[in-house]
């Protein structure tokens, strides 16, 4: 096993993974569950840091301590699931009364790189949420989990044939499609402290477009950062939603300027597109006629 410093664990397989954490060979090169409750004395100095080279997806119950991923903190309520992706630093502090209860499946990628999942799993933006952004489960929800799990869990268990892998990446996909059904129902139902998600997007985003004259447009990362999300949760949320993800809303937003100046002013087409900040003029011609079938002048012209 390889140190990327002497600070931080790096562990690339599911052999070095279980070596690391003091259990049992693994009964599949590619895959495991681990029980909390089983590893719960691996931290014994300082917060440990580690990077993955794997699949990490993790339920975890009455969770005391914090767990740290990236910059944030997150305290777990109870039944909540995360998400994280390969080679993300992950640090879990010291605390001798932690509550183990829970589970993680880590995967290395190399067990569905030769399935449709392989290539699709990038569609499941979860993995790219910050830590605080948890899916939190409904009892129903967690039973429906665990259930395939546990499928996954006897397909492991057994003896390994030439059906084993295609049995286990199909209940895998079919776990992630669950997560995407459930985070949809977590957008909609889920409140912020004190505003709706959505409802503080467009005060920001309209921000951006009561100047008077060379607006400044913010990017999709701008704007996740002001709301104190990620990108990848903002574009979700919005999209189950609305069905437009953010940069669909900012284009949105930015034509309904362009529209106001049209009108308003007899600036020409390239000077409202530098204005709007564009770079290139035809860029803003382009993106125009795709949203309202008119050209700009067009869209003018048809006002006189």
């Amino acid at each position: 096993m390889k140190n990327t410093s002497p600070n931080i664990k790096k562990i690339d397989s599911i052999k070095e993974l279980h070596s690391f954490m003091g259990l049992p060979s693994p009964l599949n090169p590619l895959i495991t569950i681990v029980d909390h409750a089983k590893i719960a004395s691996i931290n014994q100095g300082n917060d440990q840091k580690m990077i993955f080279g794997l699949y990490n997806i993790s339920i975890k119950r009455g969770f005391k301590g914090k767990l740290k991923y990236g910059k944030n903190h997150y305290d777990f309520d109870d039944g909540t699931m995360s998400f994280i992706a390969p080679n993300q630093i992950l640090s879990i502090d010291k605390d001798e009364d932690r509550n183990t209860d829970g589970w993680s499946l880590m995967f290395h990628p190399d067990l569905i790189v030769q399935y449709p999942l392989g290539m699709g799993i990038k569609n499941y933006g979860y993995f790219s949420y910050s830590v605080n952004e948890a899916l939190h489960l409904s009892t129903d929800e967690e039973s429906t989990i665990e259930t395939i799990v546990g499928n996954i869990q006897n397909e492991v268990d057994s003896r390994l044939d030439n059906f084993s892998q295609d049995v286990i990446v199909s209940n895998l996909e079919l776990l992630l499609s669950y997560c995407n059904r459930f985070y949809n129902r977590q957008f909609i139902t889920r409140k912020m402290a004190k505003n709706d998600l959505l409802t503080k997007f467009e005060s920001i985003l309209a921000e951006y477009f009561n100047g008077k004259s060379d607006y400044i447009i913010p990017s999709v990362e701008q704007l996740a950062s002001e709301l104190n999300v990620s990108s990848a949760y903002l574009s979700d949320m919005l999209r189950s939603v609305t069905g437009q993800n953010t940069q669909q809303h900012i284009h949105d937003k930015l034509i309904e300027k362009a529209k106001e100046i049209l009108i308003g002013t007899d600036l020409t087409a390239s000077e409202i597109a530098y204005q709007l900040g564009f770079e290139y003029p035809q860029s803003f011609s382009k993106l125009f006629k795709s949203k309202t079938k008119l050209t700009p002048i067009e869209y003018r012209n048809s006002f006189n």
